[in-house]
């Protein structure tokens, strides 16, 4: 295991000043598998944060944790607002 130089308060940061934003997010499924798809961060709590897909089929995961952000599970991009 790789240690990573940010701590938890450092990813918290990042994340709340993406809130309400659109991001790409890309989720590690395991076994060389991942999900991919675009929403509004619309959500910044203690414990976890929650993106709004645009697709509204989207059946995943939409609720994550900062440890999931910190270790590499999920990966949050910024696009461009209003790009769908």
């Amino acid at each position: 295991m790789i240690k990573s130089n940010t701590s938890i308060s450092q990813v918290k940061k990042i994340i709340a000043e993406m809130n309400l934003k659109t991001v790409e997010v890309t989720v590690n499924l395991g076994r060389n598998k991942y999900a991919r798809f675009q929403g509004v961060l619309s959500g910044v709590y203690p414990a976890l944060f929650t993106v709004k897909p645009f697709d509204k089929d989207y059946r995943g995961k939409t609720s994550y944790s900062y440890s999931e952000y910190l270790c590499g599970k999920v990966r949050l991009k910024e696009t461009a607002s209003g790009a769908k």
